[in-house]
């Protein structure tokens, strides 16, 4: 009975370790315990970046001689050309920082006079000492349609002589000398010889007139005032005028004669050449600043003596020749034309493409042929 009971025993393990296949159970294991986070919470919304708004195309007139913008009043009208003493005893001049185009050219002797061109008078204060006319003084101020202010003019027929060639070219003559726009008070009429001037620097570099006077001239003026329909500069601007593969031109210097060394320094941070002249800087009297323009051309062109008794000389404007343009540090060699007496000037690269000025005021250096320009 024992003996069954074993066997029945023996015969049950042997089913259970059977069923099992020899192999350990599987057994699930518990999950480890995570940490605890900090509670969770919302992040703040991110303020906005504000956006600045962009500055509106500007779309109104812009000055023909710049390419800056100017006031609707001054659309269509002549601009002035004023004749500005250079000698040294005459400076500072004053308002010529004010004018959109600076000629300058060589008189008798040497010496030097300027042509300030001004398009808009907004905000011409004193300009001066203005000084007398030369023929081809002339020519330059019909080119731009101009109203020409001058005091006195050279009078030899057979040599050179401004006065014939104003009544012969038609040029709108505002005279201090032999014209009706002389005042012995201060601002009596569109000129006056300045007090302190007359005292520091003499009489003869003491005519002076004002934006505010000119204004009062046009206003009640008998010539025209406005441009003829059709008439157009033809000048062309961009933002940047540097011309393309043009040559390194931080420092210009311009030789007029023994007397008078012109000298252009760029600087990058206004993008502007600053003026030199007689070994200092080139001042406005009125504002005690330095004169800088955006763009600097030299004209060569002939120059001869006239023969007569005050060493006049003949400036040859009528034609064709080469020069130089320089804006934004860098220089190339250009090409103009012109047509006598009135024709405008036209700039052209050696390819014969239109010149393109970087917008700002320009300084044109009209010189002899032989002239030694230098390029650092």
């Amino acid at each position: 009975m024992k003996k069954k009971r074993l066997l029945s025993y023996c015969l049950a393990l042997l089913l259970v370790l059977s069923a099992c296949g020899g192999k350990t159970a599987d057994v699930t294991p518990a999950p480890p315990e995570l940490p605890s986070l900090p509670p969770r919470t919302e992040a703040p919304s991110p303020t906005p970046t504000p956006t600045s708004e962009p500055e509106p195309e500007y779309t109104g007139p812009l000055n023909p001689l710049t390419g800056l913008p100017m006031g609707e009043e001054w659309v269509g009208r002549r601009p002035v050309a004023i004749m500005l003493n250079n000698l040294k005893e005459a400076q500072p001049q004053l308002g010529q920082s004010q004018a959109d185009i600076i000629y300058e050219a060589l008189e008798e002797g040497g010496i030097t006079r300027m042509m300030g061109v001004y398009q808009s008078l907004d905000g011409v204060g004193m300009v001066g000492s203005i000084r007398s006319a030369r023929t081809y003084y002339l020519e330059l101020a019909l080119a731009h349609d101009a109203v020409f202010i001058h005091a006195g003019g050279s009078d030899e027929p057979k040599y050179e002589d401004a006065y014939g060639k104003i009544k012969a070219w038609g040029v709108t003559s505002l005279d201090g000398v032999r014209g009706p726009y002389m005042s012995n008070s201060v601002e009596g009429n569109l000129m006056w010889r300045d007090p302190a001037r007359k005292k520091n620097n003499g009489s003869v570099h003491s005519v002076v007139t004002t934006g505010e006077k000119i204004q009062e001239v046009f206003a009640n003026a008998s010539f025209r005032t406005e441009h003829e329909d059709g008439f157009v500069y033809e000048m062309a601007f961009a933002e940047d005028g540097t011309p393309a593969g043009g040559a390194a031109a931080g420092v210009i210097t311009v030789p007029f004669s023994n007397y008078k060394t012109g000298k252009f320094t760029y600087d990058a941070g206004t993008g502007l050449y600053m003026i030199e002249e007689y070994g200092k800087p080139y001042k406005d009297g009125s504002t005690g600043e330095q004169v800088g323009v955006t763009n600097v051309v030299v004209v060569r062109t002939g120059h001869q003596n006239t023969g007569d008794s005050y060493g006049h000389i003949k400036v040859d404007l009528d034609g064709t020749g080469t020069g130089y343009f320089a804006c934004g540090g860098k220089v190339i060699d250009i090409l103009w034309s012109k047509e006598r007496p009135g024709g405008q000037f036209h700039y052209t690269d050696l390819d014969g493409n239109p010149i393109v000025f970087g917008r700002g005021k320009t300084y044109v250096n009209i010189v002899p042929t032989d002239a030694e320009i230098a390029f650092e």
